[in-house]
């Protein structure tokens, strides 16, 4: 196990603005020195640089993100997003049943209408994660500086709120991040997580097909991407052919507080970090 910390809230950032007007000072000074044949190419190339750093869940350009847990035993982080949801409880139970941990990364509005599906997964050993407070699928990844703050934020009060922790997680929606994340982050102490590993469970209606693609990800230290509640309603399905599939190849489902012995799992943030 590396000795490097996994929790890794942004410690810079603003760093992205700095890169950004670099850059396009070197594209200005070779346009002027070049012509637009030089400069021209390089203004595109600077500028799907920063758009690969919103648009690649596991881009590091932004802020830290992490992608795999650093091992070579075999065990894997069970991430679950979208809920809470009317697949909570069948969820909790099926990981009862295999011994597994997950973290759940709530969306803030399900989480303030299922409060008992909220409390019921921490008292099951579980963690939570934020998954912003809305869940905007299509336009979180073009999100102002204010209203990406507020997405944040207010998944961190509720959460707070309904059951006296703030999660230490935070997971993009759709997994893409723009230079306005790292901000609230920093200010939340919330580390970004990515994954190594998905099916697209969200819209595949299939669990076999969606078990089999995650199994040619899996390794150790695997992150894994499921979902719940999605409008096809298989999830759960997915979930029963998972576990056993993971138990049959050896792979245990852990947390990561658990390979740092000085974390807490969820702390509760401080009264003076409360959103107005």
């Amino acid at each position: 196990m590396s000795a490097a910390p996994l929790h890794r809230p942004p410690r810079h950032p603003h760093a992205w603005g700095w890169a950004l007007a670099g850059s396009q000072a070197l594209v200005a000074l070779a346009w002027w020195r070049w012509g637009w044949h030089v400069g021209l190419p390089l203004l595109l190339a600077s500028h799907l640089v920063f758009l690969w750093g919103v648009l690649w869940p596991r881009s590091r350009l932004y802020g830290p993100a992490l992608a795999r847990l650093p091992t070579r035993e075999p065990l894997v982080w069970l991430t679950i997003d979208d809920g809470p949801s009317a697949d909570t409880a069948a969820i909790l139970d099926l990981l009862d049943a295999h011994r597994a941990r997950a973290t759940f990364f709530v969306v803030g509005e399900r989480a303030a209408a299922r409060p008992e599906a909220l409390r019921e997964i921490l008292r099951r050993g579980h963690t939570l994660g934020n998954h912003s407070a809305t869940h905007p699928s299509a336009w979180f990844w073009a999100l102002g500086p204010r209203r990406m703050a507020a997405e944040i934020a207010r998944t961190q009060a509720i959460v707070r709120e309904l059951t006296g922790v703030a999660p230490r997680w935070f997971r993009a929606v759709v997994g893409m991040a723009n230079p306005f994340v790292s901000a609230p982050l920093r200010r939340w102490r919330l580390a970004r997580v990515a994954w190594s590993a998905r099916g697209f469970d969200a819209v595949v209606a299939d669990p076999q097909a969606v078990v089999a693609r995650i199994e040619r990800a899996l390794a150790p230290g695997a992150i894994v991407l499921l979902h719940e509640g999605a409008a096809h309603g298989r999830n759960v399905e997915a979930i029963a052919l998972l576990l056993p599939r993971l138990h049959a190849r050896g792979y245990r489902c852990v947390l990561p507080e658990l390979l740092e012995p000085d974390a807490d799992a969820c702390p509760a943030a401080e009264p003076s970090q409360a959103p107005s």
